[in-house]
C-alpha cells in the first residue's frame, strides 16, 4: 500500500528556509564586512609605514650635502599617507582622508634631522561600515584604526 503524505506538510521546507534566510544573510554580510575592515586596517598600516619612509629619505644634492627628498615637511608626509590611502582602501566612495600625527625626536647629535633621530608616524582613520551602514552603527560604535609607525633618521 502507498503511503501518502499529510497535505499540511507541504511547503514547510519553504518556511524554514524563510526563518533561516535572514540569520544567514547576516552572517555573510558580516563576513564581508569583517574582511574589508581587515584589509583596510592592514592598508593603514601600510600607509603609515609609506609617509613615515618619505619622511626619514634622504638625498645628496649637488654640493654634497644631506637633504630630504620633498623636505620631510608635515604636509608631504601627510600627502604620501592620503595618497596611499586613496589607492588602496576600500571605501565604496566614502572620503579617505585620516588624521596624521608626526612626531620627531632629536636622538642624534645633529638634532631632530640628524642620522639618530626618529620619526613618528601615527595615522587614525575612522572606520565606516560599507556592507549594512546604518544596521550596524546603530548596534556598535564607529571603529577608529591607528596605526603607528616609527623609523630611524639613518
Amino acid at each position: 500500500m502507498k503511503r501518502r503524505f499529510f497535505k499540511g506538510e507541504r511547503g514547510t521546507s519553504l518556511v524554514e528556509f524563510a526563518l533561516v534566510l535572514p540569520l544567514l544573510i547576516i552572517l555573510v554580510f558580516g563576513i564581508i564586512e569583517f574582511g574589508v575592515a581587515f584589509y583596510n586596517k592592514a592598508m593603514l598600516t601600510n600607509a603609515s609605514r609609506e609617509g613615515a619612509r618619505a619622511g626619514i629619505v634622504f638625498n645628496v644634492n649637488g654640493s654634497g650635502d644631506w637633504q630630504f627628498v620633498g623636505d620631510a615637511h608635515p604636509s608631504y608626509i601627510s600627502d604620501t599617507v592620503n595618497n596611499y590611502l586613496s589607492n588602496y582602501l576600500i571605501t565604496f566612495g566614502s572620503p579617505t582622508n585620516a588624521n596624521v600625527l608626526i612626531t620627531r625626536t632629536p636622538d642624534g647629535p645633529g638634532g631632530v634631522y640628524s642620522p639618530g633621530g626618529h620619526l613618528r608616524v601615527d595615522v587614525t582613520y575612522a572606520y565606516t561600515y560599507l556592507v549594512l551602514p546604518n544596521f550596524v552603527a546603530s548596534l556598535m560604535n564607529p571603529l577608529n584604526f591607528t596605526a603607528t609607525t616609527v623609523m630611524r633618521f639613518e
